[in-house]
This record gives structure tokens, sequence and C-alpha cells, in this order.
């Protein structure tokens, strides 16, 4: 794809971040950072398919540290990284930025094996401090003269890693900056006390004059005399807590804080960033911005909106609908959104949790409807967690609505705080699967087999909406108290009709779909769609394929397998998740544990990471599209008359 957008005269002398520091001035970094935030309008707005307003928020900020620190001796990590694209165009990347998040194109977030500039691999929340401190102590180690600058959202902030490397920097003698990017979002806007507190201390009028008072106090006497600088700091600590009426949190845990400044100002982030850049130690630059700066629309607008908004006229800000394949399916998590408040109607013991993605879940559906029953916990997926147990031991049934890439970061409390106790949660696992342009960071490939090692769970998902809204049904009976995990994929289902009468499921059960007799195929989810339609292609080529739904992965449906295994020596299994520890996996289990001889061929996400593109061009790279089932199923048929007639028989 060719690059076909238009650089401004200032960036177009911008290949990387030291041609920013060689030919330009601290006056000319306002132009600079016009054009940079007009380059990501133009090119996000044509190509979709992207984050938005993150970058726009952080355009200042990121022409200052790459202004002021040598990057890439001096080490940059961002926090998630979806606000990194300014950061991209500037460290060698611009010609090519327009194929960000397309298949092969360039990763929608920091990766170190893209450029020497992205310093730490990024995409889940709250890595940022831990990472940039990791680095520093390793540099003092080896004695490398080099600064650490960390750039944290408040929402990421909120996480339980962000304090852990908070309380540990503290305490070590590192050269690192934090610049808190504080911007009273995530995606959906920001919860919990720590929001509350940054928002007191950015609207502290009588605090933030005195604050610059003290600043340019400590910014003069230091150049008197080499003990001032800490009297001086001792008196601004002492300001600090007398404004607020508390001690400053992040001072508490040894960090020198500086702020709140206006993180649009680049001139005077320089300033700013020049003298921290001398000041040794642990320091946290907070800097306040907006979210879509810069581009009316997005600053006026719904900000959730902006995050990722498609296609879009910059002229108009007009967002331009692409009609999908399908249009009257709903996707999955909508039907999600709708079901849980369906259900919380004739069940007043169930409560909805999120970490932080209520939009993105449709959780916000049941929190509009039901506000005392529905709770954003911000982004803390092992708080999330834990907080269902508590309330499954009031007898409470929570639906825990997590990301199935983000779940992984709550294991060790799925395990001990909820399996342990055999308490009733239901895990409603968004994303499932490969989930696209977001690429390896999210795709939710390991639930399956990381779930269904653990005692007590029931690991179950849905071929089509329909079958959510049984399992999600099913789960919230009492009979069926104990951990399930329902998983759907990011996207569209394939019912228009899909508010269908709720029944239960028998768990463990699955379904035969279709009847044949030369090859069966097992799916599990809503590939066993790939699966409907392998077989119609299969049929017409005088091949009979029977296909079963699982739909249980634990626990699997052994009646189900013994007809399938006493009737075929074909087998393929279907999944849209990690070929090891999976459903195949669990199938090839019960074949070995009890003496049966089968081809078996497994297919899904193969043992390696997957990038970036589409769901369908995954889909297709990784060999578990319906073209994918199709030439399995000739090639074991093909290699089975082979067989056969040599005399030789191939066993699982």
């Amino acid at each position: 794809m060719k690059n076909k957008f238009t650089t401004g005269p200032y960036l177009s002398q911008i290949i990387y971040p030291e041609d920013l520091r060689k030919n330009f001035n601290p006056d000319d970094l306002p132009q600079v950072c016009n054009e940079l935030r007009d380059y990501i309008i133009d090119v996000i707005s044509h190509i979709g398919n992207s984050h938005f307003g993150a970058s726009l928020g952080v355009v200042e900020l990121t022409v200052a540290i790459h202004y002021v620190f040598n990057t890439p001796a001096d080490q940059l990590v961002w926090d998630v990284g979806h606000q990194a694209y300014g950061h991209k165009i500037l460290t060698g990347r611009r010609e090519n930025f327009h194929t960000n998040r397309t298949y092969g194109g360039l990763s929608g977030f920091p990766k170190r094996s893209e450029s020497a500039y992205d310093t730490f691999g990024v995409g889940h929340s709250s890595t940022s401090i831990s990472g940039a401190l990791g680095m520093a102590v390793a540099n003092r180690y080896q004695k490398n003269d080099r600064n650490h600058i960390a750039v944290i959202g408040d929402g990421a902030m909120t996480a339980g890693l962000a304090f852990e490397g908070l309380n540990h920097g503290g305490v070590e003698n590192t050269n690192m900056l934090v610049v808190l990017n504080d911007n009273c979002m995530s995606i959906d806007p920001n919860v919990g006390a720590l929001k509350e507190y940054l928002t007191d201390i950015t609207t502290s009028h009588t605090y933030n004059k005195v604050k610059k008072e003290v600043w340019d106090m400590l910014g003069k006497i230091s150049k008197f005399a080499p003990h001032a600088q800490g009297i001086a700091q001792k008196v601004s600590d002492a300001v600090k807590t007398s404004m607020l009426k508390h001690s400053n949190y992040f001072e508490s845990l040894k960090w020198r804080y500086f702020g709140p400044v206006d993180g649009h100002d680049v001139e005077a982030l320089v300033r700013v960033m020049k003298d921290l850049k001398d000041i040794p130690g642990p320091k946290l630059l907070h800097a306040v911005t907006k979210k879509g700066k810069g581009y009316k629309p997005a600053e006026e607008g719904s900000a959730t909106k902006w995050h990722a908004p498609g296609i879009f006229n910059k002229e108009t800000g007009e967002i331009i609908k692409v009609v999908p394949k399908n249009p009257q399916a709903p996707k999955y998590q909508e039907v999600f959104g709708h079901t849980i408040v369906e259900l919380a109607e004739q069940n007043e013991h169930i409560m909805g949790i999120t970490p932080a993605m209520p939009t993105g879940s449709s959780l916000n559906i049941m929190m509009e409807a039901m506000p005392d029953r529905a709770f954003d916990v911000g982004i803390a997926e092992q708080h999330a967690v834990t907080f269902c147990a508590g309330l499954a031991t009031q007898g409470q049934v929570p639906f825990c609505n997590i990301y199935s890439s983000f779940m992984q970061r709550a294991f060790d409390s799925v395990i001990h705080d909820v399996a342990l106790q055999n308490l009733h949660v239901v895990f409603c696992l968004d994303r499932a699967g490969l989930v696209g342009a977001d690429g390896a960071t999210h795709h939710g490939a390991y639930d399956m087999a990381y779930l269904r090692c653990i005692p007590n769970m029931v690991v179950a998902a849905p071929m089509n909406e329909s079958e959510l809204r049984n399992l999600m049904y099913t789960a919230q009976l009492k009979k069926n108290a104990g951990p399930i995990s329902i998983r759907y994929p990011r996207g569209s289902g394939v019912m228009p009709e899909w508010k269908t009468p709720m029944k239960a499921i028998k768990i463990g059960t699955g379904r035969r779909l279709k009847i044949g007799a030369d090859i069966a195929i097992l799916s599990i989810g809503h590939v066993g769609n790939y699966a409907t339609e392998a077989c119609e292609t299969l049929e017409r080529s005088g091949i009979s394929a029977a296909h079963y739904d699982m739909r249980f992965v634990k626990p699997i449906d052994e009646v189900l397998l013994h007809e399938v295994f006493g009737k075929f020596d074909q087998l393929i299994t279907l999944e849209d998740g990690t070929i090891h520890g999976g459903m195949g996996s669990a199938v090839l289990e019960f074949m070995a544990d009890h003496g049966y001889a089968c081809r078996v061929k497994r297919l899904g996400i193969p043992d390696r990471f997957v990038h970036h593109g589409t769901q369908a061009e995954l889909h297709r790279e990784c060999a578990y599209d319906a073209e994918a089932i199709v030439t399995t199923s000739f090639e074991m048929l093909r290699g089975d008359a082979q067989d056969r007639h040599s005399g030789s028989f191939m066993a699982g």
C-alpha cells in the first residue's frame, strides 16, 4: 500500500528524533506539534481500524520527550501503547504509518522487534513503571548513564501493578521519570478514589498558585547553594500538604512530585523536562491533557466514541459506517449486555462486574438500567475476580465480564479465591480467540487451556447468539453453583433473530448438528459456523462429514465422544484457541484414556504468537477457516485411502 498522505514542511524534516533535536528551536515545536497532529488525523481518518483520541492527547508530551531526551539511548516506555502513534511517526515509521494495524503492517502498539525506539513491548495497561524500573536498575548495575521515562495514563495508574512499581521505584536510586498523563479517561471515564485525588490536585487553584511560586524559588535558590534545593523541596512538601489537606500520594512513596502542568504547552514541557533531567532519583511529572486534543469533534464529543472511531470525514467529523456482511446480526457483546439485564430482572441475586471495559463489553447497558447492581472497578482484573468471590460468599451471583486476554492477569485469583472455594462466579470472557488488529497482546488464545486445568471450573463456548443466551441462563441457576466460564469472540454473530426464549443446557453436553459417514468434525464456539460451511462444501464434493458442537471443553461430553470414536477413524477438532491444551487436546486425552485409535487433526491457534490483521486473515493464516477444514478433510481422507491400499493404519 503506497503512502499517499501529505507531510507538513517541519514534519517532513523529521525522520528520527535526532532530526527534531538538530533542526528546530523550542519556539518551532508548536508548529511541529500541529503538523504531527494533522498527520495523525489525516491518516487515521482514511484507514480507520485504529485508536485515535489517545495519541492526539499526547502530541506535545511526545515531542517534548523526544526533544529533551536522547532517545533511544535514553529509554522511553509507553504504557498500553495506543497513544504512541506520534512516537511511531517521529521514530522512522512515518512513511509506513498508513499500514498501522493492517496485516503485515505496523503494529498498533510499541513492539521491540519493530524499532529500537520501542524499548518495551506493551498492549496491556500498567506495565510501564515496572518495566522501566527494571531497565533503569539494569543500567545502573551496568554503569550506563541513561535516563528512563515511563508515560502512564491516569486510568492505568489504578491497577495494582502500577502501585507495585511505584512502591519499589521509590526506594531505588534510579534516574527515572514517570510522566502521568492525566486526562480522566482510559477508554471509558475513570473511576475510583485515585481519580478523585487527581481531580483534587488539578482543580486546587490555591495549591497550584503557591506551588508555582515554590517551584520558581526552588530553581533560583538551587543556583546559589548546593543544599538549598533540598530545603526548598521541604518547603514545597509542606505547602502541598497544607493546601491539599493531606500528604501527596506520590511523595509518600518517595517519588518527587512535580505538577500539575499543562500537557499541551510544549515549550513549557521542554523547560520542565530539562530541569527534571538534571534532578537525580525517581521523579513524577503530572501533566494534564485532553483526549482528542486539537480535533474539535473529538474534543467536544464522547471520548469513548473517539477512542477508536473507524473511518471518518476529517472535515465534518462524520463517522462513516462500514456495512458488515450480515448487518442484522448483533455483536456478541451486545447479546451479553441485553441478556444479563433480562436475567437480572428475573434473578435479584445477579450482579455485573467489569474492570474498566463497560462500553467495550456492553456491561454499560446494565450499569444504566441497574446502577446499584453493576460495577466498573477500574483497570484491576485481579481485584475484579476476588471482589466477585466476596459477592458470591454472600449469595450473590456475580457475572465477571472480562476480555479473555485481560483474564490472564487474574489467573491466581480465579484459582485461589473462586475455584478453591467452589464459589458461584460466572466469567463471561469477551474477545476470545483471535481478535484482529489489536494483535498478539490482545488475542484471547489461552483461556480454554488455562481454565480447563482448574478443578471445579466449567468451561463453555457458544456457537451462536442463542447458545450464548442459553449458557448465561444455565450459569445463573442455583443448581449449577460453582465457577463457570463462557467465552465468545469479538464481532458479530450469525442470527438476525437472536432474542430467542432461553432454556437450560445440561452442563457438559454437546450436540450433533449433522450426520455423516466419512469424517467427523468436532468444534467448539463460534468457529463451528466455519464447520457448517465446510460440511456443505464437502457434501457437494461427495464427502459425508458429521458435525458435532461440543459446547463444553470441561466437563467434556464423554457420551458424545464414545459415539464419535465408535463410528469414525478420521476426526478433525476445531477451536479458536490454542491447540496446545485446548479442546483438541482434551479429545486426544479422552482417546488415550479409553484406548481408541483414530487419526485426529487439530485445527486452531498454533504454538506461536500471532500478529495483527483482520480476523478472517488470521484465521486463514492459522489454517482453521472453512477452506482449511475442507482442505484438511480431503488430505485426511486421501491419506486414509492410501493407508488402506497399502495395508497400514495410523493410530492417533
